[in-house]
C-alpha cells in the first residue's frame, strides 16, 4: 500500500479515535460515573464489542452516509474525517458529549459546498430528523424501563447485596450490547467516506469466508475507536455519569439499555427488512448520536423524578454543542480542502 494512501487513511483513524474518546464513552459513562464498574474494565469490554459490532453489522448505516455526498477522492475523504475529528476533539476538551454523526455530516456537507457537488436533501432531512427523534425515543424507553424495573425490584424484595451484584452484572452486559450497537451504527461515521474508494482488496480466507475490503476498513476503524476509549474517554464518562444528573446504579443500567436499543434499531438491517416484509414503515438505517441517546435516557429518568435534580444548565450547554458542532465541522472541512487543493496541489474531487 502506498504511503500517501496510509496518510489519508489516518484521517479516518483520527476520527475513530475521537469517537472513542467522546461517543463511545457514553456506553459505560453511567456505570463508571456511579462507580459500579471500573474504568479499565469498561474500556476493555467496550473496545472488544465495538470492534465486533463494526465488522459484523456495520454495513447498513454506511450506505446512507454515502448517499449524502459521494466523496470520490482520497484527499477529500481525508479532509472530511480530519474536520470531523478536530471538531469532536474540541468539544471533548471541554467535556461535552457530542456526536461524530453530526460532525461527519457537517464535514460532508462542507465537501459538497466546496466541490460544487449536490447534497442529497432527502437523506439530509432523514438524518436531521433522527437527531430530534433519537433523544426523545431514548427518553421514552428509559422512562418505561425504569418504571417496570422499579416494580420488579419492589416485588422481588431483593437483599441489597444481591441487588448490587445483579446490577453490576447487568451494567456489564448492557455495556457490551451498547458497545456492539455503537460499533454497528457509528462505524459509518469513521470509515464510511472511504468505502467507495477503499484501497483494500477482498481477502479469501477460505472457500467459505471472504474478508471484504469494507470489513477491513471497519476493523481498522474499530481499533481506532478502541484506542480513543482507552486514552481519552474518562472525562466525558464522568460528565454523563455524574454532572448531568446524579443516578443510582439501577438508573445507570436503564440508561445504557435505552441507548443501546435506539442505536441497534437504527443499525439493524434485519429489523428493517422484517418491517418491510409485513408492510410496515421501515426504520431508516442511519448513524445516530450515542450522546443524544444517553442524554435523552438520563433526562427521561430525571423527569420521572420531577426534573428538579436534572442540571438543566449542563443540558443547555450540551444542546448548544450539538447545534454548533456540524457548522464547525463544515467550516473546518472547507478550510482543509482549500489547503489541500491550493497549497499541496491535491485533487479533492474528480
Amino acid at each position: 500500500m502506498e504511503l500517501t494512501i496510509i496518510i489519508f487513511l489516518l484521517g479516518g483513524l483520527f476520527l475513530g479515535w475521537s469517537l472513542g474518546a467522546n461517543d463511545a464513552a457514553n456506553v459505560f459513562g453511567t456505570a463508571v460515573g456511579t462507580r459500579m464498574v471500573q474504568f479499565k474494565t469498561a474500556a476493555i469490554i467496550c473496545s472488544i464489542f465495538i470492534i465486533l459490532g463494526a465488522v459484523i453489522s456495520g454495513a447498513g448505516t454506511t450506505e446512507t452516509i454515502g448517499k449524502l455526498g459521494a466523496i470520490n477522492a482520497l484527499p477529500g475523504a481525508f479532509a472530511a474525517c480530519i474536520a470531523a475529528g478536530l471538531s469532536v476533539y474540541l468539544m471533548t476538551k471541554v467535556g461535552l458529549p457530542v456526536s461524530t454523526t453530526q460532525a461527519i455530516v457537517g464535514a460532508i456537507v462542507g465537501w459538497n459546498l466546496y466541490s460544487g457537488s449536490p447534497t442529497n436533501i432527502k437523506v439530509l432531512i432523514t438524518i436531521l430528523s433522527t437527531w430530534v427523534l433519537c433523544p426523545i425515543i431514548a427518553g421514552l424507553i428509559s422512562m418505561g424501563l425504569f418504571i417496570g424495573t422499579k416494580k420488579i425490584i419492589q416485588n422481588r424484595k431483593l437483599h441489597i447485596l444481591r441487588l448490587d451484584a445483579y446490577t453490576r452484572t447487568s451494567l456489564l452486559l448492557a455495556g457490551a450490547f451498547g458497545a456492539y450497537s455503537l460499533g454497528a451504527n457509528n462505524i459509518a461515521n469513521v470509515m464510511g467516506v472511504f468505502v467507495p474508494i477503499s484501497p483494500f482488496t477482498d481477502i479469501n480466507v477460505s472457500n467459505f469466508l471472504i474478508f471484504s475490503s469494507q470489513e477491513q476498513l471497519f476493523l481498522l476503524g474499530g481499533i481506532a475507536i478502541a484506542v480513543g476509549v482507552f486514552t481519552y474517554s474518562k472525562k466525558v464518562m464522568l460528565t454523563v455519569g455524574n454532572d448531568l444528573f446524579k443516578m443510582s446504579p439501577v438508573a445507570a443500567f436503564i440508561v445504557v439499555i435505552s441507548h443501546s436499543i435506539v442505536l441497534f434499531l437504527f443499525a439493524s438491517q434485519g429489523i428493517s427488512q422484517v418491517l418491510q416484509n409485513i408492510n410496515l414503515p421501515s426504520i431508516p438505517l442511519v448513524p445516530v448520536s450515542s450522546s443524544q441517546a444517553v442524554v435523552g435516557g438520563v433526562i427521561g429518568i430525571g423527569l420521572l423524578k420531577g426534573g428538579k435534580e436534572v442540571q438543566w444548565s449542563i443540558a443547555k450547554k450540551i444542546s448548544i454543542g450539538w447545534v454548533t458542532l456540524p457548522i464547525i465541522a463544515a467550516i473546518i472541512s472547507i478550510l482543509i480542502l482549500f489547503i489541500l487543493e491550493n497549497i499541496f496541489n491535491l485533487a479533492v474531487n474528480y
